[in-house]
Parts: structure tokens; sequence; C-alpha cells
């Protein structure tokens, strides 16, 4: 099976690397910039799985001359227009499309310019980032990537699902086949906002926010509204998804923080619209009262306006 990665960052660097560490035929859709950068140094992983320096195929946008069987799109959701235009030669009739982004707002642009049936389910849960090398470092140990058929979207008779399973399987990293990947994105979202949302509007990691008089009751409000919103919506977290983030959230001393606060805090742009945005959209549409969430939305809405005013 031929893959073909976009985005060479943190999460698709680690695991596109882990696939063509396995012995996978990988190669990563870059932009020239990066494309120097790893053909100078490669692409470093610094993992406390085992550290890598590898050099897999490269490609740009103007470089794409075939179609590939998997694209594992793993581009901030911000980027995802232009990663499109730039990886659509690669899109077959058959090819698979594997996104990893955060949020939802990704899955229905991409059937939309593809065709439903093309676009999968994905789940990454991962803390790994691009440092000032340019190196991947994975922050924690956790590894783990989810995948399925969305509800509504299912084709063949699961040949294609087998045959993504087993390219997965066995390569460095915990991999899954998820019969309930809508509501496994779902939960994922909830986790992702009440963190990114809390460690955000608190300017703090969970551990500090917990230290102080009142922080781990915000915490649990932040995780409820964003919750009621996906119970709106028909995917409420299972018991078991809200006490493991109910416990994330408010552990003492933890230094967990949301790659969205440690964007803000590099003075990058952040994933707001798609994070935050369109889950109070959503809620909106559902009638669902967030206040704690709208008070951090617009307050990372202010800091967005203030970095892009900047780069003009």
């Amino acid at each position: 099976m031929r893959v073909l990665v976009v985005g060479a960052g943190g999460t698709g660097g680690y695991y596109g690397g882990r696939l063509f560490q396995a012995g996978r035929d990988v190669s990563f859709l870059v932009r020239p910039a990066r494309a120097a950068r790893l053909r100078e140094h490669g692409l470093q992983i610094v993992s406390p799985h085992g550290d890598a320096t590898l050099r897999p195929p490269l490609l740009t946008a103007d470089q794409i001359a075939s179609t590939f069987d998997l694209v594992l799109v793993s581009v901030k959701a911000y980027a995802l227009e232009r990663a499109i235009e730039d990886f659509a030669p690669a899109v077959g009739p058959a090819t698979m499309i594997l996104p990893v982004l955060n949020g939802l707002r990704h899955i229905d642009r991409l059937a939309e310019r593809f065709r439903p049936q093309a676009v999968l389910g994905g789940v990454s849960q991962i803390a790994a980032t691009v440092d000032d090398e340019g190196r991947v470092v994975q922050l924690s140990e956790f590894h783990r990537l989810a995948y399925g058929e969305r509800t509504g979207a299912s084709v063949g008779d699961g040949q294609r699902l087998a045959a993504l399973d087993a390219l997965m399987s066995g390569v460095g990293f915990d991999n899954r086949l998820s019969q309930t990947i809508d509501r496994d994105m779902w939960s994922k979202w909830v986790f992702l906002a009440s963190l990114g949302a809390i460690t955000c509007l608190m300017r703090g990691t969970i551990g500090e926010i917990e230290a102080v008089a009142g922080g781990a009751a915000l915490a649990h409000q932040m995780l409820a509204e964003c919750s009621a919103i996906a119970a709106a919506h028909g995917y409420a977290p299972p018991p078991e998804a809200t006490a493991q983030s109910t416990a994330m959230l408010t552990a003492k001393g933890s230094g967990l923080a949301s790659s969205m606060y440690r964007d803000l805090n590099r003075g990058l742009e952040v994933e707001v619209e798609q994070i935050l945005g369109d889950l109070a959209a959503r809620a909106r549409a559902k009638s669902v009262e967030c206040p704690l969430l709208a008070t951090a939305l617009a307050h990372v809405q202010v800091y967005q306006q203030r970095v892009i005013a900047a780069a003009r």
C-alpha cells in the first residue's frame, strides 16, 4: 500500500516516520522549506520509545505524479484548504483519506471536495511537537491512532479497512480499528476543547490551574459544557471517557497543556475556530448554554486577531 503523509509536523512526522521505519511504502508531502530541512538533516524523531533519524521520500505539491492508496492528512486545521489543493492529484477512485486533524469541521470539507466514501474517521492521541531544531519531539509516552468507517459512509465488504489495519499494525505505535469512530472523534473533541479552552483562558498548565482556588471547578465546568454540546448532537461521551477526562483535567502538579496553548505561548496562529469556534457554533445550533467556553473562545480570538494582523 502506497502512503502519502501530508505534513511532517509533530503528528504526521511521528506516525509517518514510524510507518517508514517499519518498512512501509511512505512518502511525505511537505512545503519547500520543510523539504530542504529534512533533506539536510533527515526526519529526526526524539521519543521515549526510541529516537530515529530517517530519510523518507519527500514530495512537494508540483511533484505528485500518481495517486496513492492512502493519504494521511496531518496538517493544522487552519492549513487544510491549501493542503487539499496540494494533495488533490494524489487522490484516485480507490484512495482512502485518513485525516487526524482536531475537531470535526475537516470531515465535512474533505467529503465535499472528494467523495464521502473516501474519507475515513481518525483519532490521534499523541503529544508531539516540532522543536526549534526541526525535530519531531514526542512529549509523553502515549501514541495511539484509531481509524474506522464513518456512520453512513461505509463501503465495500471491509477489505480496505483490513488492509489499512494490517498496514498500521506492528509499526511501533498503538493502533486500533474502531467500529465507533464517530463517537471516538466527538469524545476526543470534547476533551481537547476542554483542555485547550481552560489552559488558554487561564494561561497555565493543568497543574497550575488546579493549584489555585476554584481552578479545578473551572475545569469541571468547561468539561461539562463541552460534554453537553456533544450529547445534544447524539454523542454523549461514555462514562469511562468522562472519568478519564476529569482526572486528567484536574490532576495535581500536572504539566499537561494543549497544543493550542503551546502554540499561543510561541506567538503562533492557533486552531481556535476549528477546536473552539465550531464547537460553540454547534452549541448555538442546539440551544446549549456554554458561557465559559464562549469566554475562552472570545479570549483566544482576540489573541488570534493580533497574530494575524502582525503577520500582514
